[in-house]
């Protein structure tokens, strides 16, 4: 554990800089335990520290781990071009202090989304050297055949690829639809795959990473959760 001023921990939370910060604490809008702290000498214990700012809730984190349900037409990155990165879907605190996506999702391609500021965490998960499988729902655009489904197993030649990329698993969920488990997480690797296949991919999402589902996460298009401990853990091999 560690005492820090409030008004670094502010600034470390992402709620500015550290003028910004003791002008919060001056104005009397942070708060301990419902009592105002103006002392901006005062040193408090960072572990499992809870304050407000004004009047909502926050609790201390060294890092954040977030899952967001990414809908369509935003962008997985800092700097968006065409469409509103996924930053704009939380709180401004978190752009602050460096949250960035785990990977990136195409713009129009859905589902669960990882982000923090946690570095170490971002290239484990982002690494394919840790197989780390992704689990993606895709719409065909023409019928689901069973030599569709093989073809996939046994791999698809990409023109940038050294070697045949395949599914992990590949499983038919209905007559335009596929489970595609992947591992290598390649640039557009599903929509390639399935052109390279000789259909097209007409929508994407991905519903799962490692043992982490979006369905457990309980999350609507553009919401957003802290990952705990428990759910941090079931991002490993199947």
């Amino acid at each position: 554990m560690s005492k820090q001023t409030l008004e670094r921990i502010l600034q470390s939370q992402g709620f500015g800089t550290r003028k910004w910060c003791a002008s919060l604490l001056a104005e009397g809008e942070v708060s301990l335990s419902g009592e105002v702290v103006t002392d901006t000498r005062a040193k408090f214990e960072t572990d499992g520290l809870e304050f407000s700012v004004y009047g909502e809730p926050w609790l201390y984190r060294e890092h954040v781990y977030i899952a967001l349900h990414k809908p369509a037409d935003y962008e997985c990155s800092r700097k968006p071009s065409h469409h509103p990165g996924v930053l704009s879907l939380l709180p401004e605190q978190f752009s602050n202090r460096d949250v960035q996506p785990v990977g990136r999702l195409d713009h129009d391609t859905t589902g669960l989304l990882l982000m923090s500021d946690d570095g170490a965490f971002i290239h484990k998960q982002s690494s394919p050297k840790h197989h780390v499988p992704k689990v993606y729902v895709a719409t065909t655009h023409d019928a689901v055949t069973p030599q569709l489904v093989e073809h996939l197993l046994k791999g698809v030649k990409l023109n940038d690829e050294p070697a045949p990329l395949a599914a992990v698993i590949c499983e038919q969920l209905g007559e335009h639809q596929l489970k595609i488990v992947l591992e290598q997480g390649k640039y557009h690797q599903v929509k390639r795959m399935l052109a390279a296949a000789g259909n097209h991919c007409s929508a994407l999402c991905r519903t799962q990473i490692g043992e982490l589902s979006l369905e457990a996460l309980a999350l609507e298009a553009g919401e957003w959760g802290y990952l705990d401990t428990r759910e941090l853990a079931l991002l490993k091999p199947l």
